[in-house]
């Protein structure tokens, strides 16, 4: 984990990845199913949707509904694993970049993981685990619950980003999101050199044009020196 330029209301980037078995809730659709894991905040307030196998029978995840119908957005499934109802059950793995459904990085603090499944026309069996997204690493592993097994958490924290937005606000990428071809706006620069989110190099250029299009897309992190400084933007790739 690197941890730089830390400050009061710190955005830390980093990835939650989640893991987990579901299993039915004995409903007359059994084995076929209907499933949505989702972030919330501290206050209850809808964050993003990770993965949503439901499409037509969406209506039957009564709290996914709920949550997202009160943050004016319902069903959201922005950047989510999305698909239709399951056939069976299995272990389903998905992620969060630390972005809201706007994606907009989300300020460091308490978290809730959410876990929706139904097999029938009715409301199923629903769980949420608290997290924490910060500077610190977590690796949970709660209980079994109804519907839900074997589940892992993880936050894998990289860096904290707030200072590069407020401090350095004449540096910028453009475009981004962007295809792969992006350029670094800015004085001095001398170097540019983007990684992965889990720290391996992809490129290093004293261009402040940069080609990334052979790489699969995602989210990476752009590390811009200058003749006084280092600033750490993060990239999205379409």
């Amino acid at each position: 984990m690197i941890v730089m330029g830390l400050s009061m209301g710190a955005q830390t980037i980093g990835e939650l990845t989640v893991t987990v078995t579901t299993s039915e809730t004995g409903g007359n659709y059994a084995p076929r199913n209907i499933v949505a894991i989702w972030v919330e905040d501290d206050n209850g307030n809808f964050v993003k949707t990770l993965l949503a196998y439901a499409n037509t029978r969406k209506t039957h995840l009564n709290t996914w509904q709920a949550t997202t119908t009160s943050a004016g957005t319902a069903f959201n499934t922005t950047d989510a694993i999305t698909g239709a109802t399951r056939s069976s059950h299995s272990t389903r793995t998905c992620s969060w970049d630390g972005t809201d459904f706007n994606n907009l990085d989300v300020a460091d603090g308490t978290y809730y993981l959410w876990l929706e499944l139904t097999d029938k026309n009715s409301t199923g069996n629903f769980s949420s685990f608290q997290f924490t997204k910060g500077v610190d690493d977590q690796n949970l592993t709660p209980d079994d619950v109804p519907s839900f097994a074997s589940i892992v958490i993880n936050w894998d924290a990289i860096i904290a980003s707030t200072f590069a937005q407020n401090e350095y606000p004449n540096i910028s990428i453009h475009p981004n999101p962007s295809k792969g071809v992006f350029t670094v706006l800015g004085d001095n620069i001398e170097v540019v050199e983007v990684r992965t989110i889990s720290g391996e190099l992809i490129s290093i250029s004293t261009s402040t044009v940069v080609d990334i299009s052979s790489t699969k897309p995602g989210f990476y992190l752009v590390t811009i020196k200058t003749n006084k400084t280092k600033v750490i933007k993060k990239l999205i790739k379409e």
